[in-house]
């Protein structure tokens, strides 16, 4: 059976708000695409959309896809507008895509009211506008715009679009749930009934939203009901609450109900595809998205890592290496002996038969996580804790004297409330058997105390010119002290090819961000395999 996965990230994902992309990133997005094993990549509106007029001109020569073909998206022609001279259609001729995908009103309820046309004419405009689309030579699917809800009002109307588009020579009509309200009982009741009235031999496909949280659900609901073809986005990008999740639907096909849909293997790359494209569109990936978050196979309870550690299937659903994901443990006051053994072979450290170890690891986690600290969110600050408890000591890169950090305001000289603030830092620390004292400035206190330690420690340790702090946040504890409140701080910082977190804990955000510094600065020494010095 013929089987399609089309992809809309770059077309429907891209209207998500705070989405911008650009032609570049469509171009670098496209490939990730191909490389995912998707069979078609719908590339945008050419001509209603500048930007996506100009990303087709640039993919006949940037783009060269090997599992994908590029689909355009349009509309049918206006009401009252012969399609030849419809400046809508010729747009998509133009953009010289082998596929052209039309979207098309099969609530009649859009066609009497937006449209302000008649019943008969709506099915001219699907009729006509495939017919033209297929005699020029191209492959046309059709998007059948609420039909969801169109079916439930008036399901002659939305029967006899779907007919229309098939009898002009569409090869797949999409039956789309816009407003995203369905649910899947509805959605296999429609697709059956519409299979029953067509016949087998027409091809259905399903288009789902998630405003109910079920688009990936209506998905498989409708493919258990016929259709075999599926759209979707990449990370379940889009507008609202987004598309269906592309590779959560194809991932359980795959997986739990024995299909083949992406090519050359796609699915073991999904992570590391899911993420890549994550970074282009400058959208944070979801830890806790299923398949590919990297909080998927991540365990926590101490009953989960002693089962974990006898068989790891015992309490996960399928092996994370299917998507090119992994399991995590995570410590924290909830773990046992079991998840600090597994936690510390997955830093690669082999702790089997040190009951004794273990127990005094897992304590001190226990009794840090008392004082405010988290570990499961700070793998590096966890790392230096375990080293420490191996060889009662942690890595001396350096020797800390004191630290100070100073605020200055100048009422009247800045924006806002017309004051003007700022930090002032002065480190003073051994390294290398030298002394320095480092004085640094920047937009806070915490930023000054991060540049005046950085250019005391880049005198011996230039590797730290590498270190770039890409995330800081704050958390406070209990809220019911004010201002006197615990504070808890996590840093991520990168060195361009790994990323590590560490934590802080102090009575303020000043001396817990110190911490969590020091401990990214040691970290990140650690692992470029540099000596004290």
């Amino acid at each position: 059976m013929t089987f399609d996965v089309y992809d809309t990230t770059l077309r429907d994902g891209a209207q998500q708000e705070g989405m911008n992309l650009t032609v570049a990133d469509k171009l670098a997005i496209a490939p990730l695409l191909d490389e995912l094993g998707v069979g078609f990549i719908e590339g945008g509106w050419p001509g209603a959309i500048p930007k996506d007029t100009e990303f087709f001109r640039r993919a006949r020569t940037e783009l060269i896809l090997k599992n994908a073909v590029l689909a355009a998206f349009g509309s049918t022609r206006k009401a009252g507008v012969a399609v030849a001279d419809d400046p809508q259609v010729r747009a998509l001729l133009d953009s010289e895509a082998a596929v052209l995908t039309l979207v098309a009103k099969s609530d009649v309820r859009h066609v009497e009211r937006a449209l302000k046309t008649s019943r008969a004419e709506g099915l001219a405009m699907i009729t006509d506008t495939v017919r033209f689309l297929v005699a020029e030579g191209r492959r046309v699917i059709l998007d059948a715009e609420h039909f969801f809800d169109g079916y439930r009002f008036d399901p002659v109307f939305a029967t006899d679009a779907a007919r229309a588009a098939f009898d002009a020579g569409a090869e797949v009509v999409t039956l789309c749930d816009t407003n995203g309200g369905m649910l899947p009982d509805r959605v296999t009741d429609v697709v059956g009934a519409l299979r029953a009235a067509l016949g087998e031999g027409p091809r259905l496909g399903m288009h789902a939203h998630n405003d109910t949280g079920c688009a990936v659900a209506n998905s498989l609901a409708a493919v258990d009901a016929g259709a075999s073809h599926v759209q979707g986005c990449v990370n379940g990008y889009g507008e609202r609450t987004g598309n269906a999740d592309l590779v959560a639907i194809v991932a359980n096909l795959e997986l739990k109900l024995g299909m083949d849909l992406l090519a050359d293997g796609g699915l073991r790359e999904s992570t590391r595809i899911a993420h890549a494209i994550a970074e282009i569109t400058n959208i944070a990936p979801f830890q806790r998205q299923p398949y590919v978050g990297a909080s998927a196979f991540a365990h926590k309870g101490g009953l989960h890592a002693a089962a974990i550690k006898v068989d790891p299937d015992l309490y996960q659903h399928i092996d994370p290496k299917a998507v090119g994901n992994d399991m995590r443990m995570l410590v924290s006051d909830m773990a046992g002996r079991a998840a600090v053994e597994l936690k510390g072979r997955e830093l690669g450290f082999d702790l089997t038969g040190q009951a004794e170890l273990l127990t005094r690891v897992t304590n001190r986690v226990k009794e840090s996580e008392a004082g405010g600290y988290t570990y499961d969110a700070a793998d590096a600050s966890f790392e230096l804790l375990l080293r420490e408890e191996l060889t009662g000591e942690r890595p001396a890169y350096f020797e800390v004297e004191s630290w100070r950090t100073i605020v200055e305001t100048q009422p009247g000289q800045g924006q806002g409330r017309g004051a003007l603030a700022s930090a002032e830092a002065t480190v003073k620390l051994r390294a290398g058997g030298e002394r320095f004292v480092s004085t640094g400035e920047g937009n806070g206190p915490v930023n000054a105390l991060d540049q005046a330690l950085r250019l005391a420690l880049t005198r011996i340790y230039p590797e730290i010119d590498r270190f770039e702090l890409t995330d800081f946040k704050v958390r406070i504890l209990d809220t019911e002290q004010g201002t006197d409140s615990t504070t808890r701080v996590l840093v991520v910082t990168t060195d361009g090819e790994r990323t590590w977190s560490t934590v802080g804990v102090g009575p303020n955000i000043i001396e817990a961000s110190w911490e969590a510094l020091l401990d990214a600065h040691v970290f990140g020494l650690l692992h470029a395999g540099v000596e004290p010095r």
